[in-house]
């Protein structure tokens, strides 16, 4: 089960590039700085570390085998993207070098170039990955001379302060250390872990979910992977919004809940009761004593009844909105270290149950993971070469087949689908669900 998170970005050439663009972007890249040490550290663990993973730098650095150019065969359509994309989200990160790869890659019939990045998730949350690439591209198109993402420099400064050699390389028990070394914190665990059962067991929206119908998503998975992605303007989703009394981010919730309705309809398996989703929730890095810009992750979540089971949009979006609201309410309880806390929680049976061979015998917690990452707002360059899209691939996990991530770009909405190629059939179905959702939304709270 590969746990490292990925980015599809696409890019249309300046108009003074030449047919050896692709070529000179990437020895560009290749010949930047001195990479980073966010990017130069590797976990490694033995009798000195008492097993524990622990970032060591890589004193033999080879750019080349972390930096690549590929390109599609022909045609070169957006279908032969999705499959080299699948592929190499499909592969390990080894130990024994940093864990992450860029992939440069040409052959789109368009003339657009892509660029495909993986990185493991103990090295960035979402949040700060936005950050990283917002550093290094800018708004001025004119602009030369910029850094690759993983060159020395290239963060802001407020993102330069790195977890030095030697530090845990998975953040969770710093975590832990860091809420029980305060007194408060640890005095109020009790009390948060009963609250947050104690609405488990009633079904309302909290960190933890005790049970959710088992659909076909909930299955062991392989190591392979299939991704599928796509964008819609961010004033529709705004519209339907204003006009259902709702979030940004409940209507890419309601947007999913209708299309896996749809979806699960086509292959005769929607469940009769209500589908949850995992969402992650960021929180505020030093409140929580990890540093989320700097490396590592800063992450809550709630667990949110997505109303599949109801047949009219507008009802499953107010259904949601209500969720999520609750969801932040019972949040609003507890201090950030007490949130992390509590979401570990949540997430420990769809990690242990698999792990004691339970899954088959225990409804799952949650059936998907759905996450929205906001980005930049305006148009961004790398060197001339206007970035025209943005999409985020992440991590499905065993019995969790399926994981949609969003994120926000120059008033669009990408929508980034990962699932296991095996457990989840014609995942490319799924855009042309979200589509017809959106539509179906529009329609039925009257947003123009």
């Amino acid at each position: 089960m590969p746990i490292h998170v990925g980015a599809l970005h696409l890019y249309e050439p300046p108009p003074d590039a030449g047919p050896d663009f692709t070529r000179a972007m990437y020895e560009h890249m290749r010949d930047s700085t001195h990479p980073s040490p966010l990017f130069r550290k590797h976990p490694h663990r033995s009798w000195r570390t008492a097993g524990i993973p622990m970032w060591r730098t890589d004193e033999e650095f080879d750019i080349e085998h972390h930096l690549r150019h590929s390109a599609l065969p022909a045609p070169g359509r957006v279908r032969e993207l999705f499959e080299l994309c699948g592929r190499l989200h499909s592969s390990r990160l080894g130990w024994d070098r940093p864990m992450w790869e860029m992939h440069v890659i040409e052959g789109l019939a368009d003339g657009r170039v892509a660029t495909y990045t993986k990185l493991h998730h103990a090295l960035l949350d979402g949040v700060a990955a936005m950050r990283l690439l917002a550093s290094v591209l800018s708004t001025d198109p004119e602009r030369r001379g910029m850094p690759a993402p993983f060159a020395d420099g290239a963060a802001p400064p407020r993102d330069k302060r790195l977890a030095p050699a030697g530090a845990s390389a998975f953040p969770g028990a710093d975590v832990l250390r860091s809420a029980l070394s305060l007194s408060a914190e640890a005095a109020g665990m009790p009390s948060a872990l009963l609250r947050t059962l104690a609405r488990g067991v009633r079904n309302e929206t909290s960190a933890v979910s005790l049970s959710a119908p088992r659909t076909l998503l909930n299955r062991p998975i392989t190591g392979s992977r299939r991704v599928a992605a796509q964008d819609w303007p961010v004033p529709r989703l705004r519209a339907v919004a204003r006009a259902g009394d709702a979030t940004l981010n409940d209507v890419v919730l309601a947007m999913c809940s209708g299309a896996m309705r749809r979806y699960l309809n086509e292959l005769d398996a929607l469940p009769e009761e209500s589908m949850v989703a995992m969402v992650p929730i960021g929180l505020n890095a030093r409140q929580v004593a990890v540093a989320s810009a700097e490396g590592g992750n800063a992450v809550g979540s709630v667990m949110v009844r997505l109303a599949t089971h109801r047949p009219d949009p507008a009802d499953r979006l107010a259904t949601i909105s209500a969720s999520m609201r609750d969801g932040k309410q019972a949040l609003a309880t507890m201090t950030p270290a007490q949130i992390v806390a509590m979401s570990a929680l949540g997430m420990a049976p769809a990690v242990a149950l698999p792990m004691l061979g339970l899954h088959r015998l225990a409804p799952p917690p949650f059936n998907l993971i759905i996450s929205n990452v906001p980005g930049p707002k305006v148009p961004h360059y790398w060197n001339g070469a206007r970035l025209v899209g943005s999409y985020p691939l992440s991590i499905p996990i065993d019995n969790m087949a399926l994981n949609i991530t969003c994120t926000s770009y120059d008033d669009k909405m990408g929508f980034g689908l990962t699932g296991c190629r095996r457990t989840v059939p014609h995942l490319q179905r799924l855009l042309t669900h979200l589509d017809e959702e959106l539509v179906a939304l529009e329609r039925a709270v009257g947003a123009s």
